[in-house]
């Protein structure tokens, strides 16, 4: 079907017609999870406008993730056979052999840059060769050496200077205007993570920053309208996705996530990782309680056997290690959107999803840090989801089945024209993430 060169072929527009069988690999710092989904063509859902198709999952397999560190791969051996066991599980529950997957990116310091162009419309009218040319113009632009790009997405058309224009397709008029939306991550983890997949011998179609997929599976279309901040909080890194107008408008991520939290109550309570991790889950909680001064919980020391008697400290100890983290990376995460400009377009809103998302307490400070409604998001509009897969910890990967149903809406410049490959090479990497659009 693919080549297995790792040069990633464009990906084709859905047929509105067809149904058709899709897989993706969630690539994180704590787990990987293959999905195999059956696309059928759909009637608009009204929440749910831009999704053409409807997917019901047909095979999921979920791996704990090894050989990643803060989203990029640090090990690839490690990381190779986790992804394999992720898919074979998959493949074995679906009856059907993966030979390529979408991907994400949550490592690799996502961010994004914006740029503008203007050309004459040749003919009064604009045709599809006019908003090509138009594109083109916009991403001659040049993205900084050693970054790649992941997604160049047109926020909006202007004519003669009358902006916010869906489609200017056969619209009157002189002058053509575009905003282009450029999402980077760095080219080498980019190559190393479809180095991974590769070596598992899959062909990479995509790759998604993992801010846009959690939004496509998470939101309602009116808040991408109004205005939202996607916050997918996963095992090592937080990144986030502001929405406006329907657009993705802005990426960033910080390499701080949930492990940071358990690494935290290690440390604070001298006890194991994964002894921290179930303290974690069973009583975290990133604000204090009343009872918390009176519940006692066992806590074994880092040496002890399970045998040897515990420690038990109040519950309170433990929520005065996870607020403070759990506080910086939400301040972090608005000083951040303050400081690009973004602040004001996530319009108040805030999702918060990935599987961090779910401590308790979590949209409390959240609330309170930014100082606007709060809700946590999960994927939506899905069939055939296990109930363990219905929470956050799976809104990324069911993004990337909603992915190919808006991927039409990117421009990737032809081959040869190397001004997006961000690495001067015209050859393993100039084609990843990269597509002809060829009709509008």
């Amino acid at each position: 079907m693919h080549s297995h060169h790792g040069l990633t072929p464009r990906l084709k527009p859905l047929s509105a017609r067809r149904s058709t069988t899709l897989s993706v690999l969630d690539i994180g710092t704590s787990k990987v999870v293959c999905l195999i989904a059956e696309l059928q063509p759909a009637e608009a859902l009204s929440t749910l406008r831009g999704r053409t198709h409807l997917a019901r999952i047909i095979g999921i397999g979920h791996q704990r993730s090894l050989g990643l560190k803060g989203g990029a791969i640090v090990d690839l051996e490690a990381a190779e056979g986790a992804i394999r066991q992720a898919v074979h599980a998959a493949e074995r529950m679906a009856k059907v052999e993966v030979q390529s997957v979408i991907v994400n990116m949550s490592g690799g310091r996502l961010a994004s840059q914006h740029f503008e162009a203007r050309v004459n419309v040749r003919t009064g009218t604009v045709t599809g060769s006019d908003v090509e040319r138009v594109l083109e113009t916009a991403s001659a632009h040049g993205v900084s050496p050693g970054r790649a790009v992941l997604h160049a997405l047109p926020t909006g058309y202007a004519l003669d200077g009358q902006g916010a224009v869906i489609d200017p397709s056969g619209m009157i008029g002189d002058a053509l205007g575009v905003d282009l939306h450029v999402v980077t991550s760095e080219a080498a983890a980019a190559r190393n993570l479809m180095l991974a997949v590769e070596h598992c011998h899959l062909g990479v179609e995509a790759v998604i920053a993992t801010p846009y997929a959690a939004g496509l599976s998470a939101l309602v279309d009116d808040e991408a309208e109004m205005g939202v901040a996607v916050v997918d909080m996963g095992g090592g890194t937080t990144s986030v996705g502001v929405f406006s107008g329907g657009h993705l408008v802005h990426v960033d991520a910080i390499a701080v996530g949930g492990h940071h939290v358990t690494m935290d109550i290690a440390r604070g309570l001298s006890t194991r990782v994964a002894a921290a991790e179930r303290l974690k889950t069973l009583y975290g909680s990133a604000i204090a309680t009343a009872s918390d001064e009176r519940d006692m919980i066992a806590v074994h020391g880092v040496g002890e056997d399970e045998g040897d008697a515990p420690t038990h400290v109040p519950r309170s100890q433990l929520v005065r290690i996870i607020r403070p983290r759990v506080e910086e990376v939400i301040e972090l995460v608005r000083d951040r959107l303050r400081n690009a400009g973004f602040a004001a377009q996530a319009g108040r809103r805030v999702v918060l999803t990935g599987g961090a998302s779910q401590l308790v307490g979590l949209p409390e400070v959240t609330r309170r840090v930014m100082q606007g409604q709060v809700r946590i998001g999960r994927p939506l509009g899905i069939r055939g989801l296990p109930e363990a897969a219905k929470g956050p910890a799976f809104s990324a990967s069911v993004g990337l089945l909603v992915y190919p149903q808006v991927a039409h809406a990117e421009h990737f410049e032809p081959r040869g024209q190397g001004a997006f490959a961000g690495t001067g090479t015209d050859g393993y990497f100039s084609r990843v993430g990269r597509w002809i659009r060829e009709s509008f």
